[in-house]
């Protein structure tokens, strides 16, 4: 797929409050290619969303703050850009459709105007008419009929809504769309036409897509590469097949499995993953998933490194495979 278009240095963010500091993304390493889709898999609260308004420079102010790392987008220190250039790279370069489609329109101008804004920040040299032509194919592209366009987003199902939304977000064709869990509000007849219609989206238009999900069958689905994320680490990352059908996994991606109902065995319960994610607030100075994890060992008291799978790009942060693959270059295999 090329080169990378995204590349993410030792990542580190906190939310700084009255009471304490959040750690809630820890030395993220992460890329994406060119025309590539990266599933970001974890479970509420992972550093998912965080990682993403990162890559955005979207961070509350005076509240969220990057500790450490970079980001650099098709050439650009995302770190050191000023307020004004992220103004010309939001919605140009790079954007992102947010969790929930009912929050994310302003209830009281039309759908088209809003489809409009992107495309008059971005495009400058368009006139009125061109603007308006560039709305219409928009919503064409998503299955909208061009005639709503002068409807309010009150007038527009859930699907619809979400619909206009990757209208906004692909306006003016970006490089890198982030989608953040872009179907959890909507009923599961509506997420595969999503899904589907931004798969084609992508594919016609050469966009490159982080999809933040927790659902592994979107993942597979649509992705090329996964990164697991876990009390904001990175703790398994490979591509679509290693990481489904690898024989080795991370504890937390086999739980993760492990929770997905299978109709090809009768169950009468879920096989849920005991015990919560450990508070970002207080983190444990060894491996995150310590305490929930049933293969544990004295080992696991330290942090962990990735240890990086022979022949490919499957990393896993575990001592469970560090202890007798040192190769002859230093590095770990699997």
């Amino acid at each position: 797929m090329g080169e990378n278009l995204l590349d993410i240095e030792n990542l580190s963010v906190i939310y700084r409050t009255d009471d304490a500091y959040i750690y809630a993304v820890n030395g993220v390493d992460m890329s994406v290619k060119n025309g590539e889709t990266l599933g970001l898999v974890g479970e509420t609260g992972a550093g998912k969303t965080t990682a993403a308004l990162a890559i955005m420079k979207l961070l509350p102010e005076r509240i969220g703050i990057v500790k450490s790392g970079k980001i650099t987008l098709a050439g650009i220190d995302i770190t050191r850009a000023t307020e004004h250039e992220m103004e010309a790279i939001r919605g140009n370069a790079v954007s992102m459709i947010f969790q929930d489609p009912m929050t994310s329109l302003n209830p009281t101008i039309t759908v088209g105007r809003q489809i409009a804004e992107v495309l008059q920040l971005h495009e400058k040299g368009k006139s009125h008419g061109e603007i308006s032509r560039s709305v219409d194919e928009m919503m064409e592209l998503v299955g909208i009929p061009p005639h709503r366009k002068n409807e309010y987003p009150h007038q527009f199902s859930g699907g619809m809504k979400q619909r206009i939304v990757i209208a906004i977000a692909l306006a003016c064709k970006p490089k890198l769309l982030i989608a953040d869990e872009p179907t959890t509000a909507l009923d599961v007849t509506i997420q595969d036409q999503v899904l589907e219609m931004m798969n084609d989206l992508k594919e016609r238009l050469g966009t490159s897509m982080i999809l933040i999900t927790h659902d592994l069958g979107v993942v597979a689905q649509t992705c090329d590469r996964v990164s697991i994320m876990y009390a904001g680490e990175i703790i398994e990352s490979g591509g679509v097949e290693e990481i489904f059908d690898g024989k080795k996994r991370h504890p937390y991606t086999s739980g993760l499995f492990g929770s997905i109902p299978n109709i090809k065995i009768a169950a009468r319960r879920l096989n849920p993953i005991d015990g919560l994610m450990p508070d970002p607030a207080s983190l444990p100075a060894g491996c995150g998933f310590f305490e929930r994890c049933p293969k544990k060992m004295a080992s696991c008291g330290q942090k962990p490194p990735l240890f990086a799978a022979r022949g490919g790009g499957h990393v896993i942060r575990c001592w469970l495979y560090g202890g007798d693959a040192r190769q002859g270059d230093g590095s770990w295999a699997l």
